[in-house]
């Protein structure tokens, strides 16, 4: 790794770092008293701030300091959580967020609009400092807190005022693009470093590598901070190096340890402690004659030395065993924390992507190796492929299952552009957010966004009434926008509700009528007036807003959602809301599918959305023949002839052969519909590796993509939403496709 790949690091966290932040403020407005949120807070920026640092970018630090500020003084109860504060902080932390982009594009100097924002924030935030005693530091990077009063070392009866700090770095500190150096300078804002001491433990010249890392330091350093703000400065690299930090006045026993710890020979860091102050000739000689007592010299019993921690380390009139007890609980949950955090390895979604493609490759392969085992007649070689496909079935949903992330992280998004639009509009909204965990494809996730945005936005304005609306129709004043997730048969839907106006039937047609989208008189279903909303240049606005109103939007979202193989509803009841459902699959990588066969082509259907399978003739009898409904078992269900949409054979063809082939049926459900697709044979289940369609497909209705089956042939996956919505519409389906498939295939 170089430099660049230390800064990705850097990217990567601070992202997620503003992101919580944003998170923890909206929170924060409704629990302004919460420590926890207060304290996450601040972390948050105190970390920004930290690693910023370490890569010199001054204006990012400087700010975050700023802001970082006030938010100690949120956390020390000097300062309330009211009024414009909330506001204040999330302005100051998109401020940060460009800085740190102008910072990662390798910008030396902000434009002009981002120095009048940062001079304007920097001056509301200084408001909130104003009443500071006048002689405290403001222009540190990190905070000067009081300083605990420690009792001076009574051994010696010396004081020791300074911190002392014994950093190694790891061997692979360079190569993971981190500047040693980088951190001392950085470790001066925390206060002065009035002794240093290089250490290098430099191999044989023939081991040496020139990328590895052989650097250590001992430090004595002069600050009001406390022990957290200190070793925050080194966070970026504490996996990679040994630290030790002592505070001021630590007993003679620490530095014992510390010495015995540390990698040189005790006699040189003794040496160094010595000359740096922190020990006292004396000092080191008690720690020698411990030692040696402990090792059973001079005559002594072997002893050990007092331990720094627990018990020993309780003097009369210094510190309660009660806080030390705590202090230990606290420990030990941190440490626990950060066992689970080591558990955890953040991976690049391209290496994702990567795998999921070859897994995908191994699946073909694998039902090839399979078809030739079964071809072969070997039974022993079967059983092996069987278990063969077992185990890659296994490392399918493995590879699938690590792309999985909750659609709660997107639904967060919005709490902010909630809080921002009802504030411009003067509405008062509340969201409510359940189904978070659900899972879905990280792709689809990542698609799903802006959609979802344009949805949202548009409820808002158009959905939501105002306050004195609502009054006036004796609804709550508090408007409630609700977004919901959760699986149904292998798809992820999710929910966009509201309890607003509703849609307004008369000023659709209207509208419709103006755009001459459809024609006087026309009757129309509730359905069908109701989709009208998703043709290009619709809008029932009488003016247009920053928010919407300029008919942008909706048909993006409808092709957006078909792109990903998903479909859109709308649900809308005058006067109490609407409910827009969106229904996506969960991936769109690998399925289970379920392999038929009509005509000599080969088609995949969902396996997810597969009901059951019957033989066509066995309800023949209880069909419908001139509306191609079939009565199964009492219910009446439409059904459609995949040979006929998609031209695999002719009818007359197919009568011709009616008494060699015995149709089946294959019963379908999607979003509470069925419907059955009438085929020739039916093949068995089969792992499918979703190929996109080329572009000579691309006016072919009912199929949603591509597959590669272990003969090398090709099947086509059918568009089971599609279809069965279609044939739910209109009782019978047309035959609409223009290419004829087995003319394409040959």
């Amino acid at each position: 790794m170089n430099l660049d790949a230390g800064l990705q690091a850097f990217s990567e966290e601070s992202r997620e770092l503003l992101q919580s932040m944003e998170d923890t403020l909206l929170q924060l407005e409704a629990k302004p008293d919460d420590d926890d949120l207060i304290n996450g807070l601040f972390r948050a920026v105190h970390t920004v701030k930290g690693s910023a640092g370490l890569f010199g970018f001054d204006r990012v630090v400087e700010f975050a300091h700023l802001a970082e500020s006030v938010m100690g003084r949120v956390r020390d109860h000097q300062v309330a959580v009211a009024n414009d504060l909330p506001s204040l902080l999330l302005e100051s932390r998109d401020h940060l967020g460009l800085l740190i982009e102008q910072a990662l594009d390798g910008k030396p100097d902000p434009d002009e609009d981002s120095i009048r924002t940062g001079k304007a924030l920097s001056a509301r935030l200084q408001r909130h400092l104003s009443d500071r005693p006048a002689g405290e530091a403001q222009s540190r990077s990190i905070p000067a807190p009081t300083a605990p009063v420690l009792p001076a070392r009574r051994e010696a009866g010396v004081e020791n005022r300074c911190w002392h700090i014994s950093l190694r770095f790891g061997t692979e500190v360079l190569r993971n693009g981190m500047d040693p150096l980088s951190f001392i300078r950085y470790l001066n804002t925390a206060g002065e470093i009035v002794n240093l001491t290089t250490l290098e433990a430099m191999p044989d010249p023939a081991e040496m590598d020139a990328e590895s890392c052989y650097l250590g330091f001992e430090i004595d350093l002069n600050s009001a901070a406390d022990k957290e703000a200190i070793a925050s400065v080194f966070e970026f690299v504490q996996d990679d190096c040994l630290i030790h930090i002592l505070p001021p006045n630590s007993p003679i026993a620490s530095y014992g340890e510390l010495i015995e710890a540390l990698p040189e020979e005790n006699a040189r860091i003794g040496e160094i402690l010595r000359a740096g102050g922190a020990l006292t000739e004396s000092e080191f000689g008690t720690i020698l004659a411990g030692w040696e007592k402990r090792l059973g010299g001079a005559g002594g019993e072997a002893e050990s030395m007092p331990e720094p921690s627990g018990d020993a380390g309780i003097r009369p009139g210094v510190v309660e065993p009660s806080i030390v007890n705590a202090g230990a609980d606290k420990y030990k949950k941190v440490k626990e924390h950060k066992e689970e955090e080591n558990q955890v390895v953040r991976v690049s979604a391209a290496k994702l992507e990567d795998l999921v493609n070859l897994v995908g490759e191994l699946v073909i392969s694998g039902a090839n190796t399979n078809l030739l085992a079964r071809r072969s007649g070997g039974r022993r070689l079967a059983d092996a492929t069987e278990t063969l496909a077992g185990l890659v079935e296994n490392i399918r949903d493995t590879a699938l299952s690590l792309r999985m992330v909750e659609i709660g992280t997107t639904f967060n998004r919005f709490r902010r552009v909630v809080r921002e639009v009802s504030r411009e509009l003067g509405k008062e909204i509340d969201l409510v957010i359940s189904g978070g965990d659900t899972g879905l494809d990280k792709t689809v996730a990542d698609k799903i966004g802006d959609p979802l945005m344009h949805l949202v936005r548009n409820a808002l304005d158009h959905g939501i009434e105002t306050p004195a609306e609502r009054e006036s129709a004796g609804k709550p004043l508090t408007e409630t926008l609700h977004l919901n997730a959760y699986h149904d048969s292998g798809s992820i839907v999710i929910e966009i509700c509201d309890d607003g106006r509703g849609l307004v039937r008369e000023k659709i047609l209207a509208k419709a009528l103006e755009k001459q989208l459809i024609k006087e008189n026309q009757s129309l279903t509730d359905s069908e007036i109701q989709r009208l909303i998703f043709e290009p240049g619709f809008s029932t606005a009488e003016q247009a807003t920053n928010l919407s109103g300029r008919g942008v939007g909706m048909d993006v979202v409808l092709r957006n959602i078909a792109a990903l193989r998903g479909r859109i509803d709308v649900e809308s009841t005058p006067g109490e809301g609407a409910k827009i459902s969106i229904r996506l699959p969960l991936t769109l990588a690998i399925i289970d599918g379920f392999l038929v066969q009509v005509g000599k082509s080969s088609y995949v259907i969902p396996l997810d959305l597969v009901d059951e399978c019957v033989e066509f003739s066995e309800v023949a009898s209880e069909s419908y023949q001139d509306s191609q409904h079939i009565n199964l078992r009492g219910e009446i269900l439409p059904y459609i002839r995949l040979g006929e949409v998609f031209k695999c054979h002719t009818p007359g063809a197919r009568d011709s052969q009616s008494q060699k082939v015995r149709e089946n049926i294959v019963v379908t459900r999607y979003a509470g519909q069925k419907a059955g697709l009438v085929v020739d044979e039916l093949l068995g289940e089969h792992q499918t590796v979703i190929k996109p369609l080329g572009t000579i497909f691309k006016n072919v209705k009912g199929l949603s993509g591509a597959t590669i089956l272990g003969s090398g042939e090709v099947a086509m996956i059918v568009d089971v939403p599609g279809l069965v919505s279609r044939v739910s519409e209109s009782g019978c389906p047309q035959r609409t496709n223009p290419v004829n498939l087995e003319e394409v295939r040959h």
